[in-house]
């Protein structure tokens, strides 16, 4: 494998900002130093003037979600959702996006696809089906349809599936993590592209809750769940869940008992702007629509509120269809109300933790992998140098390997 010497950058990852030098060497950074650094076997770039920052990291996607309508995507054939979703994932890396988490819907087969290396797209953390409660999140049936799920929940086009009960939602657990998943994902609060639960509704008793969390907990893992309400966020910090999707009516009160839980928060601001403009005329249903303006009006005020309350914050989106394309504008929005580090750190070394992969993404640090970007100019400064589907990242590295590069040598 070529080796690359990245000689005068701007070394940014959250934790660091300072000038360096950094050597690739087999897939990993092998060194990285304040000193120049030499290697007879590296191509050396000149990164002067440009800022060299770890791959970023998406901690809340759909990468199957090629269409807006999720009932209607569930009867896709499987091998037109995987070929799509291998072109989703693609655009992400092209955005930069070097390891991304999936919140449901992606398989372990399709991850066995990408890393045997038929079509390249970031590295995959995934929890296979969001499992929700009958009339949940993960339901797309409309009320008069009367359809068995186990249909549904057998086709890749279909992010979730039901489990009603204790001993149910055991079972759902545990037929995932046997299937792959690195984590396991519930439904504890009503949402917006499902037709039968109001934003307010609270998907899961605390006893089927604390069933999936030891049921993870037991599988050396743990629980997201997808949550709006500062009630059902109460209730799941109680119950042991420890990632918290969303949470856009959360409290400042509530924030700070999940900080000390130490709990880490994934808000995703930019799918309901895109759903706001653009969902309806994708095949997004009324009722849904309806939703929308619930969590999206809160949404900034939900970051300030976690950030003075000291919770953890990681990078997400949760973007659906056509709609992926918005991906990067999470970074500007963000930046509204939040410091421009803090919202690096969100994509970095917070994600990183979130996904239990610290020291591995996320950082510049020897033995990481050599998943690394490049910016024109200090993302620091302006944050739009992350958007516009990677227009200033003039490369991109992945496992050592350049898939974008338009650098001199």
């Amino acid at each position: 494998m070529t080796a690359t010497l990245f000689a005068n950058a701007r070394l940014l990852d959250g934790t660091t900002d300072r000038e360096g030098h950094v050597l690739v060497e087999d897939g990993r950074i092998r060194e990285i130093s304040d000193k120049p650094l030499n290697s007879a076997a590296a191509r050396t770039v000149d990164l002067r003037g440009r800022t060299l920052m770890p791959g970023l990291i998406d901690a809340h996607v759909h990468v199957i979600a090629s269409e807006v309508n999720l009932a209607r995507h569930a009867l896709l054939p499987d091998a037109l959702v995987a070929f799509r979703a291998a072109k989703i994932m693609h655009g992400m890396l092209m955005r930069g996006f070097t390891t991304l988490r999936d919140l449901g819907g992606a398989t372990n087969g399709l991850r066995l696809a990408r890393d045997e290396g038929h079509f390249d797209a970031p590295r995959m953390i995934i929890c296979g089906k969001a499992i929700s409660a009958t009339g949940g999140h993960s339901d797309g049936r409309g009320r008069h349809d009367s359809r068995d799920m186990a249909y549904l929940e057998a086709r890749l086009g279909c992010l979730g599936r039901l489990a009603d009960g204790v001993d149910a939602v055991r079972r759902a657990c545990r037929e995932e993590i046997k299937a792959g998943a690195d984590y396991i994902k519930i439904m504890a609060n009503g949402g917006v592209a499902s037709p039968t639960d109001p934003i307010a509704f609270l998907g899961y008793s605390k006893d089927e809750m604390r069933a999936a969390v030891e049921e993870a907990a037991m599988a050396q893992t743990y629980v997201a769940a997808h949550l709006y309400t500062d009630e059902a966020i109460a209730r799941a910090v109680e119950c042991g869940v420890h990632s918290l999707e969303h949470c856009n009516l959360i409290t400042e009160a509530t924030a700070r008992t999940a900080a000390k839980a130490g709990a880490i928060a994934c808000p995703t601001l930019v799918t309901y702007e895109a759903l706001k403009s653009e969902g309806a005329s994708l095949g997004l249903d009324a009722v849904s629509v309806g939703k929308i303006d619930t969590v999206r009006l809160a949404g900034l005020e939900s970051l300030e509120k976690m950030h003075r309350a000291g919770l953890t914050m990681a990078f997400g989106t949760d973007l659906l269809g056509e709609m992926h394309r918005h991906q990067s504008d999470e970074f500007t929005i963000r930046g509204r109300v939040l410091p421009a580090i803090e919202v690096i750190r969100s994509t970095t070394i917070h994600a990183a933790k979130l996904l239990r992969m610290e020291g591995q993404v996320g950082t510049l640090a020897a033995g990481a992998f050599a998943d690394l970007i490049v910016v024109d100019g200090d993302p620091l400064k302006d944050l739009s140098l992350l958007t516009n589907q990677g227009r200033h990242l003039p490369a991109i590295m992945l496992d050592g390997r350049f898939v974008k590069d338009q650098l001199a040598a």
